[in-house]
């Protein structure tokens, strides 16, 4: 079941989180944030966009995915930059792609044009994933970060989520636009 997440999955969101954070460059952070700061985190995206998880049947939630402002400047405002986790135990089920295909959902009833997402190469699993979801590859920023011993490229991979119009219609706010997050959440159970 895919839902809206509430500061209750913080916990649940950092443990997924943390070690990436820890062991990996797939995430530029260098210290885990621990259940604390994303409950923060959790308000702060919902009051913006979208932040979702998928649970299972007992409750546990296997991943998450959320979007984010793609940069401050105002002729961003139409484009978000979207993010995936999911369980070391869940990956490669399809879990982040359901997760995808939900926030793409509800990006759309906000008015969004494009979501964007920055892959830290090498990244197979997570290159097939955007790529099976519709992203198209746009660049790649070369050793703009160093981690764990050594310096790291980032690809950025583009999603146009509705067709490019000449006047783009007026963003909705979160808080306008979750009634039909929920309605179109409840389609999808």
């Amino acid at each position: 079941m895919i839902r809206l997440a509430a500061a209750s999955d913080a916990e649940a969101i950092a443990a997924i989180y943390d070690p990436i954070v820890a062991g990996t460059a797939i995430s530029f952070e260098t210290d885990p944030p621990g259940p604390r700061e994303m409950e923060r985190r959790i308000g702060e995206t919902l009051a913006f966009a979208p932040w979702l998880v998928e649970q299972s049947e007992d409750g546990a939630v296997r991943g998450y995915a959320y979007a984010s402002k793609h940069r401050e400047r105002a002729a961003y405002r139409w484009s978000v930059d979207v993010t995936c986790y999911v369980h070391a135990a869940h990956r490669r089920k399809h879990v982040g792609r359901a997760l995808y295909q939900a926030l793409f959902a509800l990006l759309r009833l906000q008015g969004f044009h494009a979501a964007h997402a920055g892959i830290t190469l090498p990244n197979a699993a997570s290159v097939a994933l955007h790529e099976s979801v519709g992203f198209r590859p746009v660049g790649i920023y070369r050793a703009v970060g160093f981690k764990l011993g050594t310096w790291h490229d980032v690809g950025w991979w583009q999603l146009e989520l509705r067709p490019r119009t000449a006047q783009p219609a007026p963003l909705r706010t979160a808080a306008e636009a979750r009634q039909d997050w929920a309605a179109a959440l409840e389609k999808r159970a």
